[in-house]
């Protein structure tokens, strides 16, 4: 026998396949209306978490909507206010239920750290004719800093990939507040990360979900959608389609409020909205993370490489220097800048819900992802690996060339002396046979043409992550993309090819008001065409 005492009219509504949501029910607020937190199943499934109501019934019809937005937006209220509507909870029962925990009750004091699922099964046809499952994902923008929202890409990429995780959706729903009324960068930025998770085929299944509203028209939140140029499903007054809540369902009442309306036409809207694969967002989501994989490799591979330049350059001005001892064959000692590197240790480990260390190969001593995938503890579950090899890594190794640890690769240089012989010995021992008779001197020019090659070799798998972004993400412009720009369009201006540097520079022109606001959040620096 549970305790906990309900309602009795809203008792005798409950179905005998609901009890288990009373017996599981904590009252936390004795007020009108009483407020219970209810303890769902959890389930983990892979690095994932799972909340689940009920018992799946596979002959009835599943509805997926996928929540986004601002800290404080109110996606966990939103979350608890359709829990309450599956079960048929109505005003006049005055009680409510909370399956997500809300802030001011949660005394760790933060909001959702994770992507978690939450599924509501065994009240179809009481006021929806299908069930629920609802993924709330962590807030934009919150005090843990920006670096913490990249990692909303690989938990939804997580996600989709695991094999008994989400792989559609019907509703992509932008969680903003009513209050929301200027354009800050604070907004943009969740809007343009936001669009940035999303591919081309996902635009007609998002909208927008205003909450703490009075019922009024949001003309306000309309304004700022409109100053980020946000894509979205749209109706035939070419508003963004958009449903109001004022978020007070728990408080106390005096008369039925706003949402319940609201949520009766979101229903409806809901079950309408056919399912989108999200094969397509899966992809984007992979190139960002390998296009951010991509560039910081190809920083440190390029700063190498300038530094091996720099070095043969020495060499090259002391062959010009002593020149005459080299003819009489007289010995002498350079001083040169020699660059190496070294493992060190990186601040990593446990992380609230993931790992942190860089997968790096043992073959080409490169950090190929660093930070790492935020759940991948080995290797071969690292994004940047496809079909078994680095995408990343120079020689693109195979995977069993790579660890994940908690040290990555450091380049460093000192100065060493060196003798005209031990030069001939560096540079002369990849020496093919026909090359057995070059001198020093072109062995150093042939170097230095070898290195300007691998650099352009590189910048162009950085170039290729861009362009097929470009073709298959929402807003492939932004401000995730163009923080690579100015480094790529200098380095590729430098090899001369026109053809690439205009198509970046082409991009880079269609920055917006939106993206300029997200780039001034996110890096602190304002854009400059």
């Amino acid at each position: 026998m549970c305790s906990t005492e309900f309602s009795f009219s809203f008792l005798q509504s409950l179905r005998p396949s609901t009890d288990d949501i009373i017996c599981r029910s904590i009252k936390i607020h004795p007020r009108s209306p009483a407020v219970y937190q209810f303890r769902p199943k959890k389930q983990e499934f892979g690095t994932l978490t799972r909340m689940t109501v009920g018992e799946k019934n596979p002959n009835k019809t599943n509805k997926t909507i996928l929540l986004v937005g601002e800290t404080g937006a109110g996606k966990s209220t939103l979350i608890n206010a359709l829990f309450n509507y599956s079960m048929g909870v109505k005003w006049e029962d005055e009680v409510w239920f909370q399956i997500v925990e809300e802030e001011e009750n949660n005394h760790a004091g933060s909001q959702t750290l994770d992507v978690i699922v939450y599924e509501i099964f065994g009240f179809e046809d009481k006021t929806l004719p299908y069930s629920l499952t609802v993924i709330d994902t962590p807030g934009y923008g919150d005090t843990r800093g920006t670096e913490h929202d990249d990692i909303i890409y690989q938990r939804l990429l997580d996600l989709f990939q695991s094999e008994d995780g989400v792989h559609e959706v019907n509703v992509v729903g932008l969680v903003m507040k009513a209050t929301d009324n200027r354009p800050s960068d604070r907004l943009m930025y969740v809007f343009d990360a936001m669009m940035s998770l999303f591919g081309k085929d996902v635009e007609k299944n998002i909208i927008t979900l205003i909450t703490n509203s009075n019922g009024i028209a949001p003309k306000n939140a309309f304004k700022a959608l409109k100053a980020a140029k946000f894509k979205c499903a749209r109706n035939e007054k070419d508003q963004p389609i958009h449903f109001l809540f004022d978020n007070q369902q728990k408080e106390d009442r005096t008369e039925e409020d706003v949402s319940v309306f609201e949520m009766r036409e979101f229903s409806d809207f809901l079950e309408r909205s056919a399912p989108q694969n999200v094969k397509k967002t899966q992809k984007v989501l992979t190139e960002r993370i390998r296009l951010t994989a991509s560039i910081q490799n190809l920083k440190e591979r390029i700063e190498l490489a300038e530094l091996k330049q720099t070095e043969i350059r020495q060499s090259q001005e002391a062959l010009k220097k002593y020149k005459e001892k080299i003819k009489k064959n007289e010995n002498f000692t350079v001083e040169v800048d020699e660059p190496y590197k070294v493992k060190e240790d990186i601040d990593a480990g446990m992380r609230v819900c993931f790992y942190k260390a860089a997968t790096c190969c043992t073959v080409c001593k490169e950090n190929c992802h660093y930070p790492g995938c935020t759940m991948a503890w080995y290797p071969e579950h690292c994004e940047v690996m496809k079909d078994g090899h680095c995408t990343v890594c120079t020689n693109k190794c195979p995977v069993s060339a790579h660890v994940k640890e908690k040290r990555k690769y450091v380049t460093k240089t000192r100065k060493v002396q060196r003798t005209l012989e031990e030069m001939k010995k560096k540079y002369e021992k990849n020496k093919s046979e026909s090359d057995q008779k070059s001198t020093l001197l072109e062995d150093l020019n042939k170097e230095m043409n070898q290195l300007t090659a691998e650099k352009s070799q590189f910048l162009d798998e950085s170039y290729q992550h861009v362009v097929r972004l470009e073709q298959i993400a929402l807003k492939a412009d932004s401000a995730s993309t163009f923080v690579h720009l100015d480094f790529l369009i200098e380095k590729i201006d430098e090899k001369g090819d026109t053809e690439k540097v205009q198509k970046l520079e082409e991009m880079r022109s269609r920055v917006d008001e939106g993206t300029r606001g997200a780039l001034q959040y996110k890096f602190g620096k304002q854009f400059k065409k």
